[in-house]
């Protein structure tokens, strides 16, 4: 079934102190159909897709793990096979937290090596001041590349491929090439400003450079499955990438004057964008801060 559902709110999906007071309960999985045996599923975390078909289900992301049985009924409405396969295209608790439990049931988790390494690892950011737990050893990918790998099911070819340091280190895009989807994780965040996690090894320049790998192989008639926010269109993500562009622009001019981050964030680099995607967990001055220190470093 087609489905509209409301504006990006990430402060659910991202933050730690929100994740612990969400009642899963409450969270309804939406199914929105986006081309012959593609679907997107909409719950609280990061979107996730589904390619089924007489092959099975290929399960691309999984929310949190309190979600896992409202995840499974959704797609046994779409076709009642079991999960063989599990992609994840990064590692945030808000696109793996499912793993353990999918995993169990047989699926196979397949993600870049960069995801199982995190993911075993014990991580503090400073930046949101927490520290997440490495992750249990049956929520690991099982499977892992560093360039790309192919699933040939359901009569399509989807080919995983990872991209240089965007939102993390250990990024991925899906490609179903028959079918003409595209799923970018959180490379890509639909009606609001992204998070770059540095942290994590991301940067400004890989997030533009990776909206435009996807721009050269879609074409007007693609969906994009964006890791958070409604189905997309090509149009939709040039128009991210020209604001980012033009944010990087700004902030780096300010960089190479010398400037500090204060007096940077002063000068308010996305205010023309303010209103219409900054009202989330990623407003202008953290989209501002991100973009600063990526480039800052270099």
């Amino acid at each position: 079934m087609n489905v509209i559902f409301s504006p990006l709110v990430v402060a659910v999906a991202l933050a730690s102190s929100a994740k612990a007071q969400q009642d899963f309960s409450k969270v309804q999985i939406q199914t929105v159909d986006v081309a012959p045996g593609v679907h997107m599923l909409v719950g609280s975390g990061g979107n996730i897709g589904v390619s089924s078909g007489s092959d099975g289900v290929l399960l691309i992301d999984d929310q949190y793990a309190p979600l896992t049985e409202k995840i499974r009924a959704a797609v046994s409405a779409i076709r009642k096979d079991p999960i063989r396969f599990l992609v994840n295209t990064h590692w945030h608790g808000d696109h793996t937290g499912g793993n353990e439990n999918l995993g169990g049931a047989g699926a196979i988790i397949v993600a870049h090596e960069n995801v199982r390494r995190r993911m075993s690892k014990e991580h503090i950011s400073e930046f949101f001041k927490r520290t997440t737990p490495a992750s249990p050893p049956g929520a690991l990918p099982v499977v892992t590349f560093t360039e790309d790998v192919s699933f040939h099911v359901n009569g399509d070819e989807l080919h995983v491929f990872h991209v240089d340091p965007a939102h993390t280190d250990g990024d991925s895009i899906i490609h179903w090439k028959g079918a003409n989807v595209f799923h970018m994780g959180d490379l890509y965040f639909s009606g609001g400003f992204p998070f770059i996690d540095l942290e994590s090894g991301g940067s400004i320049d890989g997030v533009i450079a990776a909206a435009e790998k996807v721009l050269a192989l879609a074409d007007d008639g693609s969906k994009i499955i964006p890791g958070h926010g409604p189905l997309s269109t090509k149009k939709d993500l040039t128009a991210y990438r020209d604001m980012l562009k033009t944010i990087r622009s700004r902030i780096h001019s300010e960089v190479t004057a010398g400037k500090t981050l204060d007096e940077v964030k002063a000068e308010r680099p996305t205010k023309d964008w303010d209103d219409a995607l900054g009202k989330g967990f990623i407003n202008g001055d953290r989209l501002t801060e991100f973009v600063y220190r990526s480039l800052a470093k270099r």
